[in-house]
């Protein structure tokens, strides 16, 4: 049986070479044939975009924190309490022709007799009387007062007493004089060397005569 023409082998044709391209000269990498891998999306401009938003979030705190608590600076609302003025100093004024009494609080022997000199020497007052105070160890000297109209009197002698301290107060009113002055141990005003004169007169006067002694 003669070969059919079919199945006469046909001699190959030859593989034609084409000229080089440029999908011919792929770099390696991570490609697929002529397509590159999907790249992964940078996140610089997410942190960028959060920290724009951050700032922005935190700018606005401030301002409300500022509206809130900022505002009320220097301001007193109707729930506020509003400073108190100091209360303005009394100028003293000495008065000749307020009546005082002076009582001796400390173990000084007569100093309240002392001070009586000194106040009528200067006319600094008229003296109703003087005597020891109910307790020979007060510790303050002070000035005191019955009618609002005398604190003037009572702050110009308690300047001239030293500076010691002056207030109104009722407990004095059965003694009927204006101004009582109370010595007490940190009085360092006037009087003393008067005090230490009458104390050596006084003793002196104790003293035995000679006509007695014999």
């Amino acid at each position: 049986m003669a070969p059919h023409h079919g199945d006469v082998d046909r001699p190959r044709q030859a593989r034609q070479t084409l000229p080089e391209d440029r999908f011919d000269r792929l770099p390696k990498g991570r490609r697929v044939g002529a397509h590159r891998i999907a790249a992964r999306p940078h996140r610089f401009w997410l942190y960028l975009v959060a920290v724009v938003a951050g700032v922005v979030v935190l700018s606005g705190l401030g301002i409300v924190a500022l509206q809130v608590f900022g505002g009320n600076v220097g301001t007193f609302t109707s729930e506020q309490e509003a400073p108190v003025a100091a209360p303005e100093q009394v100028q003293g004024a000495l008065d000749p022709n307020a009546t005082v009494a002076i009582l001796n609080g400390t173990e000084t022997p007569n100093l309240q007799e002392g001070l009586e000199a000194v106040i009528t020497e200067n006319a600094w007052g008229q003296i109703a009387f003087v005597e020891y105070a109910a307790s020979r160890d007060v510790q303050i000297s002070a000035v005191f007062y019955g009618a609002p109209e005398d604190e003037a009197a009572a702050a110009g002698l308690a300047r001239e007493l030293g500076g010691v301290s002056y207030y109104e107060s009722p407990d004095y009113e059965e003694y009927g004089v204006r101004l009582v002055v109370l010595l007490g141990a940190d009085y360092a005003g006037p009087g003393f060397d008067q005090a230490a004169e009458i104390t050596a007169r006084l003793e002196g006067s104790a003293e035995p005569s000679d006509d007695l002694l014999e």
